[in-house]
């Protein structure tokens, strides 16, 4: 049985479609990733998966559970990690852990245990006379997952959880999920950064309130609107990768150009040489690499699927 399963799940405020249709199933200890501008949906998507929203159309389960006929069935099988530290600032993190076990209705040895638990998975050992509020960013992101998985929830919701945290504190984040995943634990969890898209088991893209495309990120950079006939993707590397970018966006054959640090992913038709590209660039005196064949990152495919969406609106 999938760990999670939403079938044209619609959501509307008065004449607003806040979520269109959205289907996708998510296997039991899966990552899955939801990604998507700012609007476009995600947020309400996890808040009807939890049972606080009701949507206006369709259905979903979670862990097996109805979420629209049974919605207080689902809560005690699920945790939530909100994008914000809504933890209690003013209590130390023990005091914080004691507090959120007691809700989820553990109690004596059975919360002793589960607290210690997740105190040594998160690595809290050294910081539970602290007070929460004095943490660092990505510490208070710990407490946080920590409180989501006192009760052993079978999935859990993270509502953009490395937002605002340095990139150790995000890779040590996702260290955990991966442990977690690996035991079972199912994740769907919501994000801007491609790098941790790419780290995702699934990935669903939301624009504009309608799912666009879902898959395993191998899947969806093999899509055809990433690959449109006659178009390669090539790459090449340059110390002055912004003004490489002007130039060769301009340059007749050159579908896209992306950024990436030195290097500059390029769609460009079949029919352009790629020496071409390097012999631009030497011609404006800018130093590059002899372009070379690449695959399309998310980041690109997210951007086709943007575009393309876009275009079928007008």
């Amino acid at each position: 049985m999938p760990a999670l399963v939403a079938h044209a799940l619609t959501r509307r405020f008065g004449s607003l479609t806040a979520v269109a249709r959205a289907s996708f199933t998510i296997e039991r200890g899966e990552i899955f990733g939801l990604l998507g501008p700012n609007g476009s949906g995600k947020s309400t998507i996890i808040r009807m998966l939890c049972g606080l929203l009701r949507p206006t159309s369709g259905e979903a389960e979670v862990d097996g559970i109805d979420v629209v006929r049974h919605p207080d069935l689902v809560k005690p099988r699920i945790g939530y990690m909100s994008q914000r530290f809504s933890l209690y600032r003013d209590l130390t993190v023990h005091e914080n852990l004691q507090f959120y076990g007691q809700v989820y209705g553990l109690r004596g040895a059975r919360l002793r245990s589960r607290r210690a638990a997740v105190v040594e998975l998160v690595g809290l050992a050294d910081y539970l006379d602290r007070l929460a509020g004095l943490l660092s960013g990505g510490w208070q992101q710990r407490l946080a997952l920590a409180c989501a998985l006192l009760h052993e929830p079978r999935v859990v919701f993270l509502d953009e959880p490395t937002a605002g945290i340095d990139p150790v504190a995000r890779r040590q984040l996702w260290d955990l999920l991966f442990e977690l995943s690996a035991s079972g634990t199912t994740f769907l969890v919501t994000t801007h950064y491609m790098d941790e898209a790419e780290r995702c088991t699934q990935v669903a893209y939301l624009y504009l309130s309608r799912l666009v495309s879902c898959g395993k990120p191998a899947d969806l950079k093999a899509l055809p609107v990433v690959h449109p006939p006659h178009t390669r993707w090539l790459r090449l590397e340059s110390p002055h990768s912004s003004q490489a970018y002007v130039l060769l966006k301009q340059t007749p054959g050159v579908r896209r150009a992306t950024i990436f640090g030195e290097a500059l992913h390029l769609l460009v038709e079949e029919t352009l040489e790629a020496a071409r590209l390097s012999a631009t660039l030497r011609a404006a005196g800018l130093a590059a690499t002899e372009p070379a064949p690449a695959e399309p990152s998310l980041e690109d495919v997210f951007v086709a699927l943007t575009e393309e969406s876009a275009a079928e609106r007008r």
